[in-house]
């Protein structure tokens, strides 16, 4: 079944290097606030950290107690950066099977562009409708969390 996607862009004013440090800084993933009823992230920890970056797994408590795992499955700080969403907690574990984020970069000056896009897997046909309703939040949550990356308090 072809993943649902969705994309946000943003111009900040960091090097990409510096964009994917921050993912690796755990302290920073509370930041992300979510939107509505879509959760913000509470706390998140490593499971395994990895020298390589590739494989280093990341477990994710959300503001509503929720959690899943992130999981780096590319790391090239330069141009992009893949993570993988997995073992979802209820409800989401009964509706989707994973969602594959992607920090792509490009450098021009002194800003760099940046594009997350996402791919929702929904666990069938069935569950296809309400994973459909996802990216109206999550693309909110992240735009807001693009801005906050531009404009830190």
């Amino acid at each position: 079944m072809r993943p649902i996607t969705f994309r946000c862009e943003a111009t900040l004013p960091l090097a990409p290097e510096v964009i994917a440090g921050q993912i690796l800084d755990l302290t920073r993933w509370p930041e992300f606030g979510g939107y509505g009823p879509l959760p913000g992230i509470r706390s998140a920890e490593f499971e395994a950290h990895l020298p390589e970056v590739v494989g280093t797994r990341i477990r994710v408590t959300n503001r509503d107690g929720s959690s899943h795992v992130e999981e780096v499955i590319e790391w090239n700080p330069d141009r992009r950066v893949r993570l993988r969403m997995s073992h979802f907690s209820a409800p989401l574990s009964r509706l989707a099977t994973e969602f594959v984020e992607t920090w792509e970069f490009e450098r021009n000056g002194d800003e760099t562009r940046v594009t997350r896009s996402f791919e929702l897997h929904p666990k069938g046909r069935a569950t296809r409708p309400v994973v459909w309703l996802t990216p109206l939040l999550l693309r909110r949550a992240v735009a807001r969390h693009l801005r906050q990356m531009r404009n830190p308090t």
